[in-house]
């Protein structure tokens, strides 16, 4: 999982600041399709601040969260401590599930992660952990599934605005992608189905309407993400930190702002 690139860097302390929730009806979505019951072990794997494992903790009787950043591993287990989940974290990038030790697992979530890994393998080592009809989910935001709520709460984050002027500073290329591996783009569905699960299935959680965030919030959310995490700027941050504040007062001077992210999507696929 790109262990060997500081993807996130100290971006870790913005992560659950900023970045959007996922649907409140994943939980049930996922324990209808899949028969979850309290039961069995729950994997997150690229689990970061422990967004997934900390929501989907109540369907299992034992949640393990897989990160290589420890700095993400200590945020998850604040996270989960806040919210009364008691979990395992573990410091590896997935590619090195083959050599844990880890006990049969019922599901294996990737909330944003898999496409950071060399999925091929990844898909692999995730099927041979698995326990019979156990299962991997993919879980993600789709900003184009899902009717956006009218009239918007707030006004809309200004994205294209904020990532001019992520630009200005870093110039035109994801520094974060630049150099990853060939096929990094390629759709991670063509992974799975080239992988001993061969089929798989698509599934949507109604996206959350209400999510209203402030001008930090928002500035974190940048600051949270693999193209504008802090260490990329330097010892310019705190400029375009600035930047950014007056940038989106000047959109909405009480600094509020409607953030959807659509509908969450979710990529399902189980072994026989």
């Amino acid at each position: 999982m790109a262990g060997e690139v500081p993807l996130y860097g100290p971006a870790a302390r913005h992560y659950l600041r900023g970045r959007p929730p996922y649907s409140a009806h994943l939980l049930a979505v996922l324990s209808s399709e899949l028969g979850l019951d309290g039961t069995g072990r729950l994997l997150d794997v690229g689990c970061g601040p422990g967004v997934l494992a900390v929501q989907l903790a109540p369907a299992f009787g034992d949640v393990v969260g897989l990160d290589p950043d420890p700095v993400m591993l200590d945020e998850a287990a604040r996270h989960a401590a806040r919210h009364g989940v008691v979990a395992t974290w573990i410091e590896a990038p997935a590619e090195r599930i083959p050599e844990l030790g880890l006990a049969p697992v019922r599901l294996a979530t990737f909330g944003q992660s898999f496409h950071w890994t060399d999925r091929d393998t990844v898909a692999t080592a995730v099927f041979d952990v698995l326990e019979p009809g156990g299962s991997i989910a993919l879980v993600l935001h789709d900003i184009d599934h899902g009717a956006a709520p009218t009239p918007a709460p707030a006004p809309s984050i200004p994205h294209q605005a904020l990532r001019s002027l992520v630009r200005r500073y870093l110039g035109p290329q994801d520094r974060a992608a630049a150099g990853l591996r060939p096929g990094f783009t390629e759709p991670s569905e063509a992974a799975i189905a080239r992988s001993r699960f061969g089929t798989f299935r698509k599934l949507h959680a109604a996206g959350r309407a209400d999510i209203v965030r402030d001008v930090d919030g928002v500035i974190d959310g940048y600051l949270s993400s693999s193209f504008a995490a802090p260490h990329q700027f330097g010892a310019e941050l705190d400029a375009f930190v600035a930047d950014a504040r007056e940038l989106l007062l000047a959109v909405s001077p009480n600094g509020r702002f409607w953030d959807w992210p659509g509908d969450t999507w979710i990529l399902v696929a189980t072994k026989p």
